[in-house]
C-alpha cells in the first residue's frame, strides 16, 4: 500500500471515528498459547497464523526458535513501527528509512525462582527496557521528525501497555 493509499485509508477510519467514536472500542483477536512439552510453546491466531517459540538450551529448551520474551520484544517493536509509519502517512512524510529496535535488560533468577540473598523475590520481567528509532525523510527536519515519532509512541498501543500497566485479569479453567 502507498502512503497516499495509506493516509487516504487513515482518514476514512477517522471520519467514522468521529462520527461514531463507540466503533473504536472493539475487542482484540485473542492470541492462544498451547504447551507442545518441555518449554516448546505455539501461539496462535484465529487467522491460523502460528509462532513457535522455545527457550535456550540452558534453560531446558533446543534453543532454535525464539523465545516468548523475544517475541515481546518484537510485537513492541513492530507495533511502534506500524504507529510511526501510519503517523508519516497521516502527516505526509514520505520516509526513507524506519527502524525500531527495542532491547531489554532481565534476571533469569526472577524466571526460575532463585531469591535475593534477603529471601525477597527477584522480579521475573525486564528490569529496564531501551527502544531505539532510527528514521530519515529527505527534506524533513529533524526536529519534526522527532515529534512525529513521539507522538506516534503516545498513540502506539503495545508501548502504550508497557508505560502505563494494563491490568491484567486472570481466569483458571479446569476441563
Amino acid at each position: 500500500m502507498s502512503m497516499q493509499d495509506l493516509a487516504a485509508a487513515l482518514q476514512r477510519v477517522e471520519t467514522v471515528l468521529q462520527r461514531r467514536p463507540d466503533q473504536g472500542l472493539h475487542d482484540d483477536a485473542p492470541a492462544t498459547a498451547r504447551w507442545q512439552g518441555g518449554v516448546r510453546v505455539e501461539s496462535s491466531h484465529a487467522n491460523g497464523t502460528r509462532l513457535l517459540t522455545d527457550m535456550p538450551c540452558e534453560l531446558g529448551g533446543s534453543g532454535d526458535k525464539v523465545t516468548p520474551g523475544w517475541m515481546f520484544r518484537a510485537g513492541i517493536a513492530a507495533c511502534a513501527t506500524t504507529s510511526i509509519a501510519m503517523g508519516a502517512a497521516g502527516e505526509g512524510i514520505a520516509l526513507d528509512l524506519l527502524e525500531v529496535s527495542v532491547g531489554s535488560r532481565s534476571d533469569t533468577r526472577g524466571l526460575v525462582g532463585v531469591a535475593e540473598a534477603d529471601g525477597r523475590a527477584v522480579y521475573a520481567g525486564p528490569r529496564d527496557m531501551r527502544l531505539q528509532v532510527r528514521i530519515a525523510a529527505e527534506g524533513v527536519a529533524h526536529e519534526r521528525l522527532r515529534a512525529l515519532v513521539e507522538v506516534a509512541l503516545a498513540r502506539s498501543p503495545i508501548p502504550a501497555a508497557v508505560q502505563n500497566p494494563t491490568p491484567l485479569a486472570l481466569q483458571i479453567e479446569f476441563p
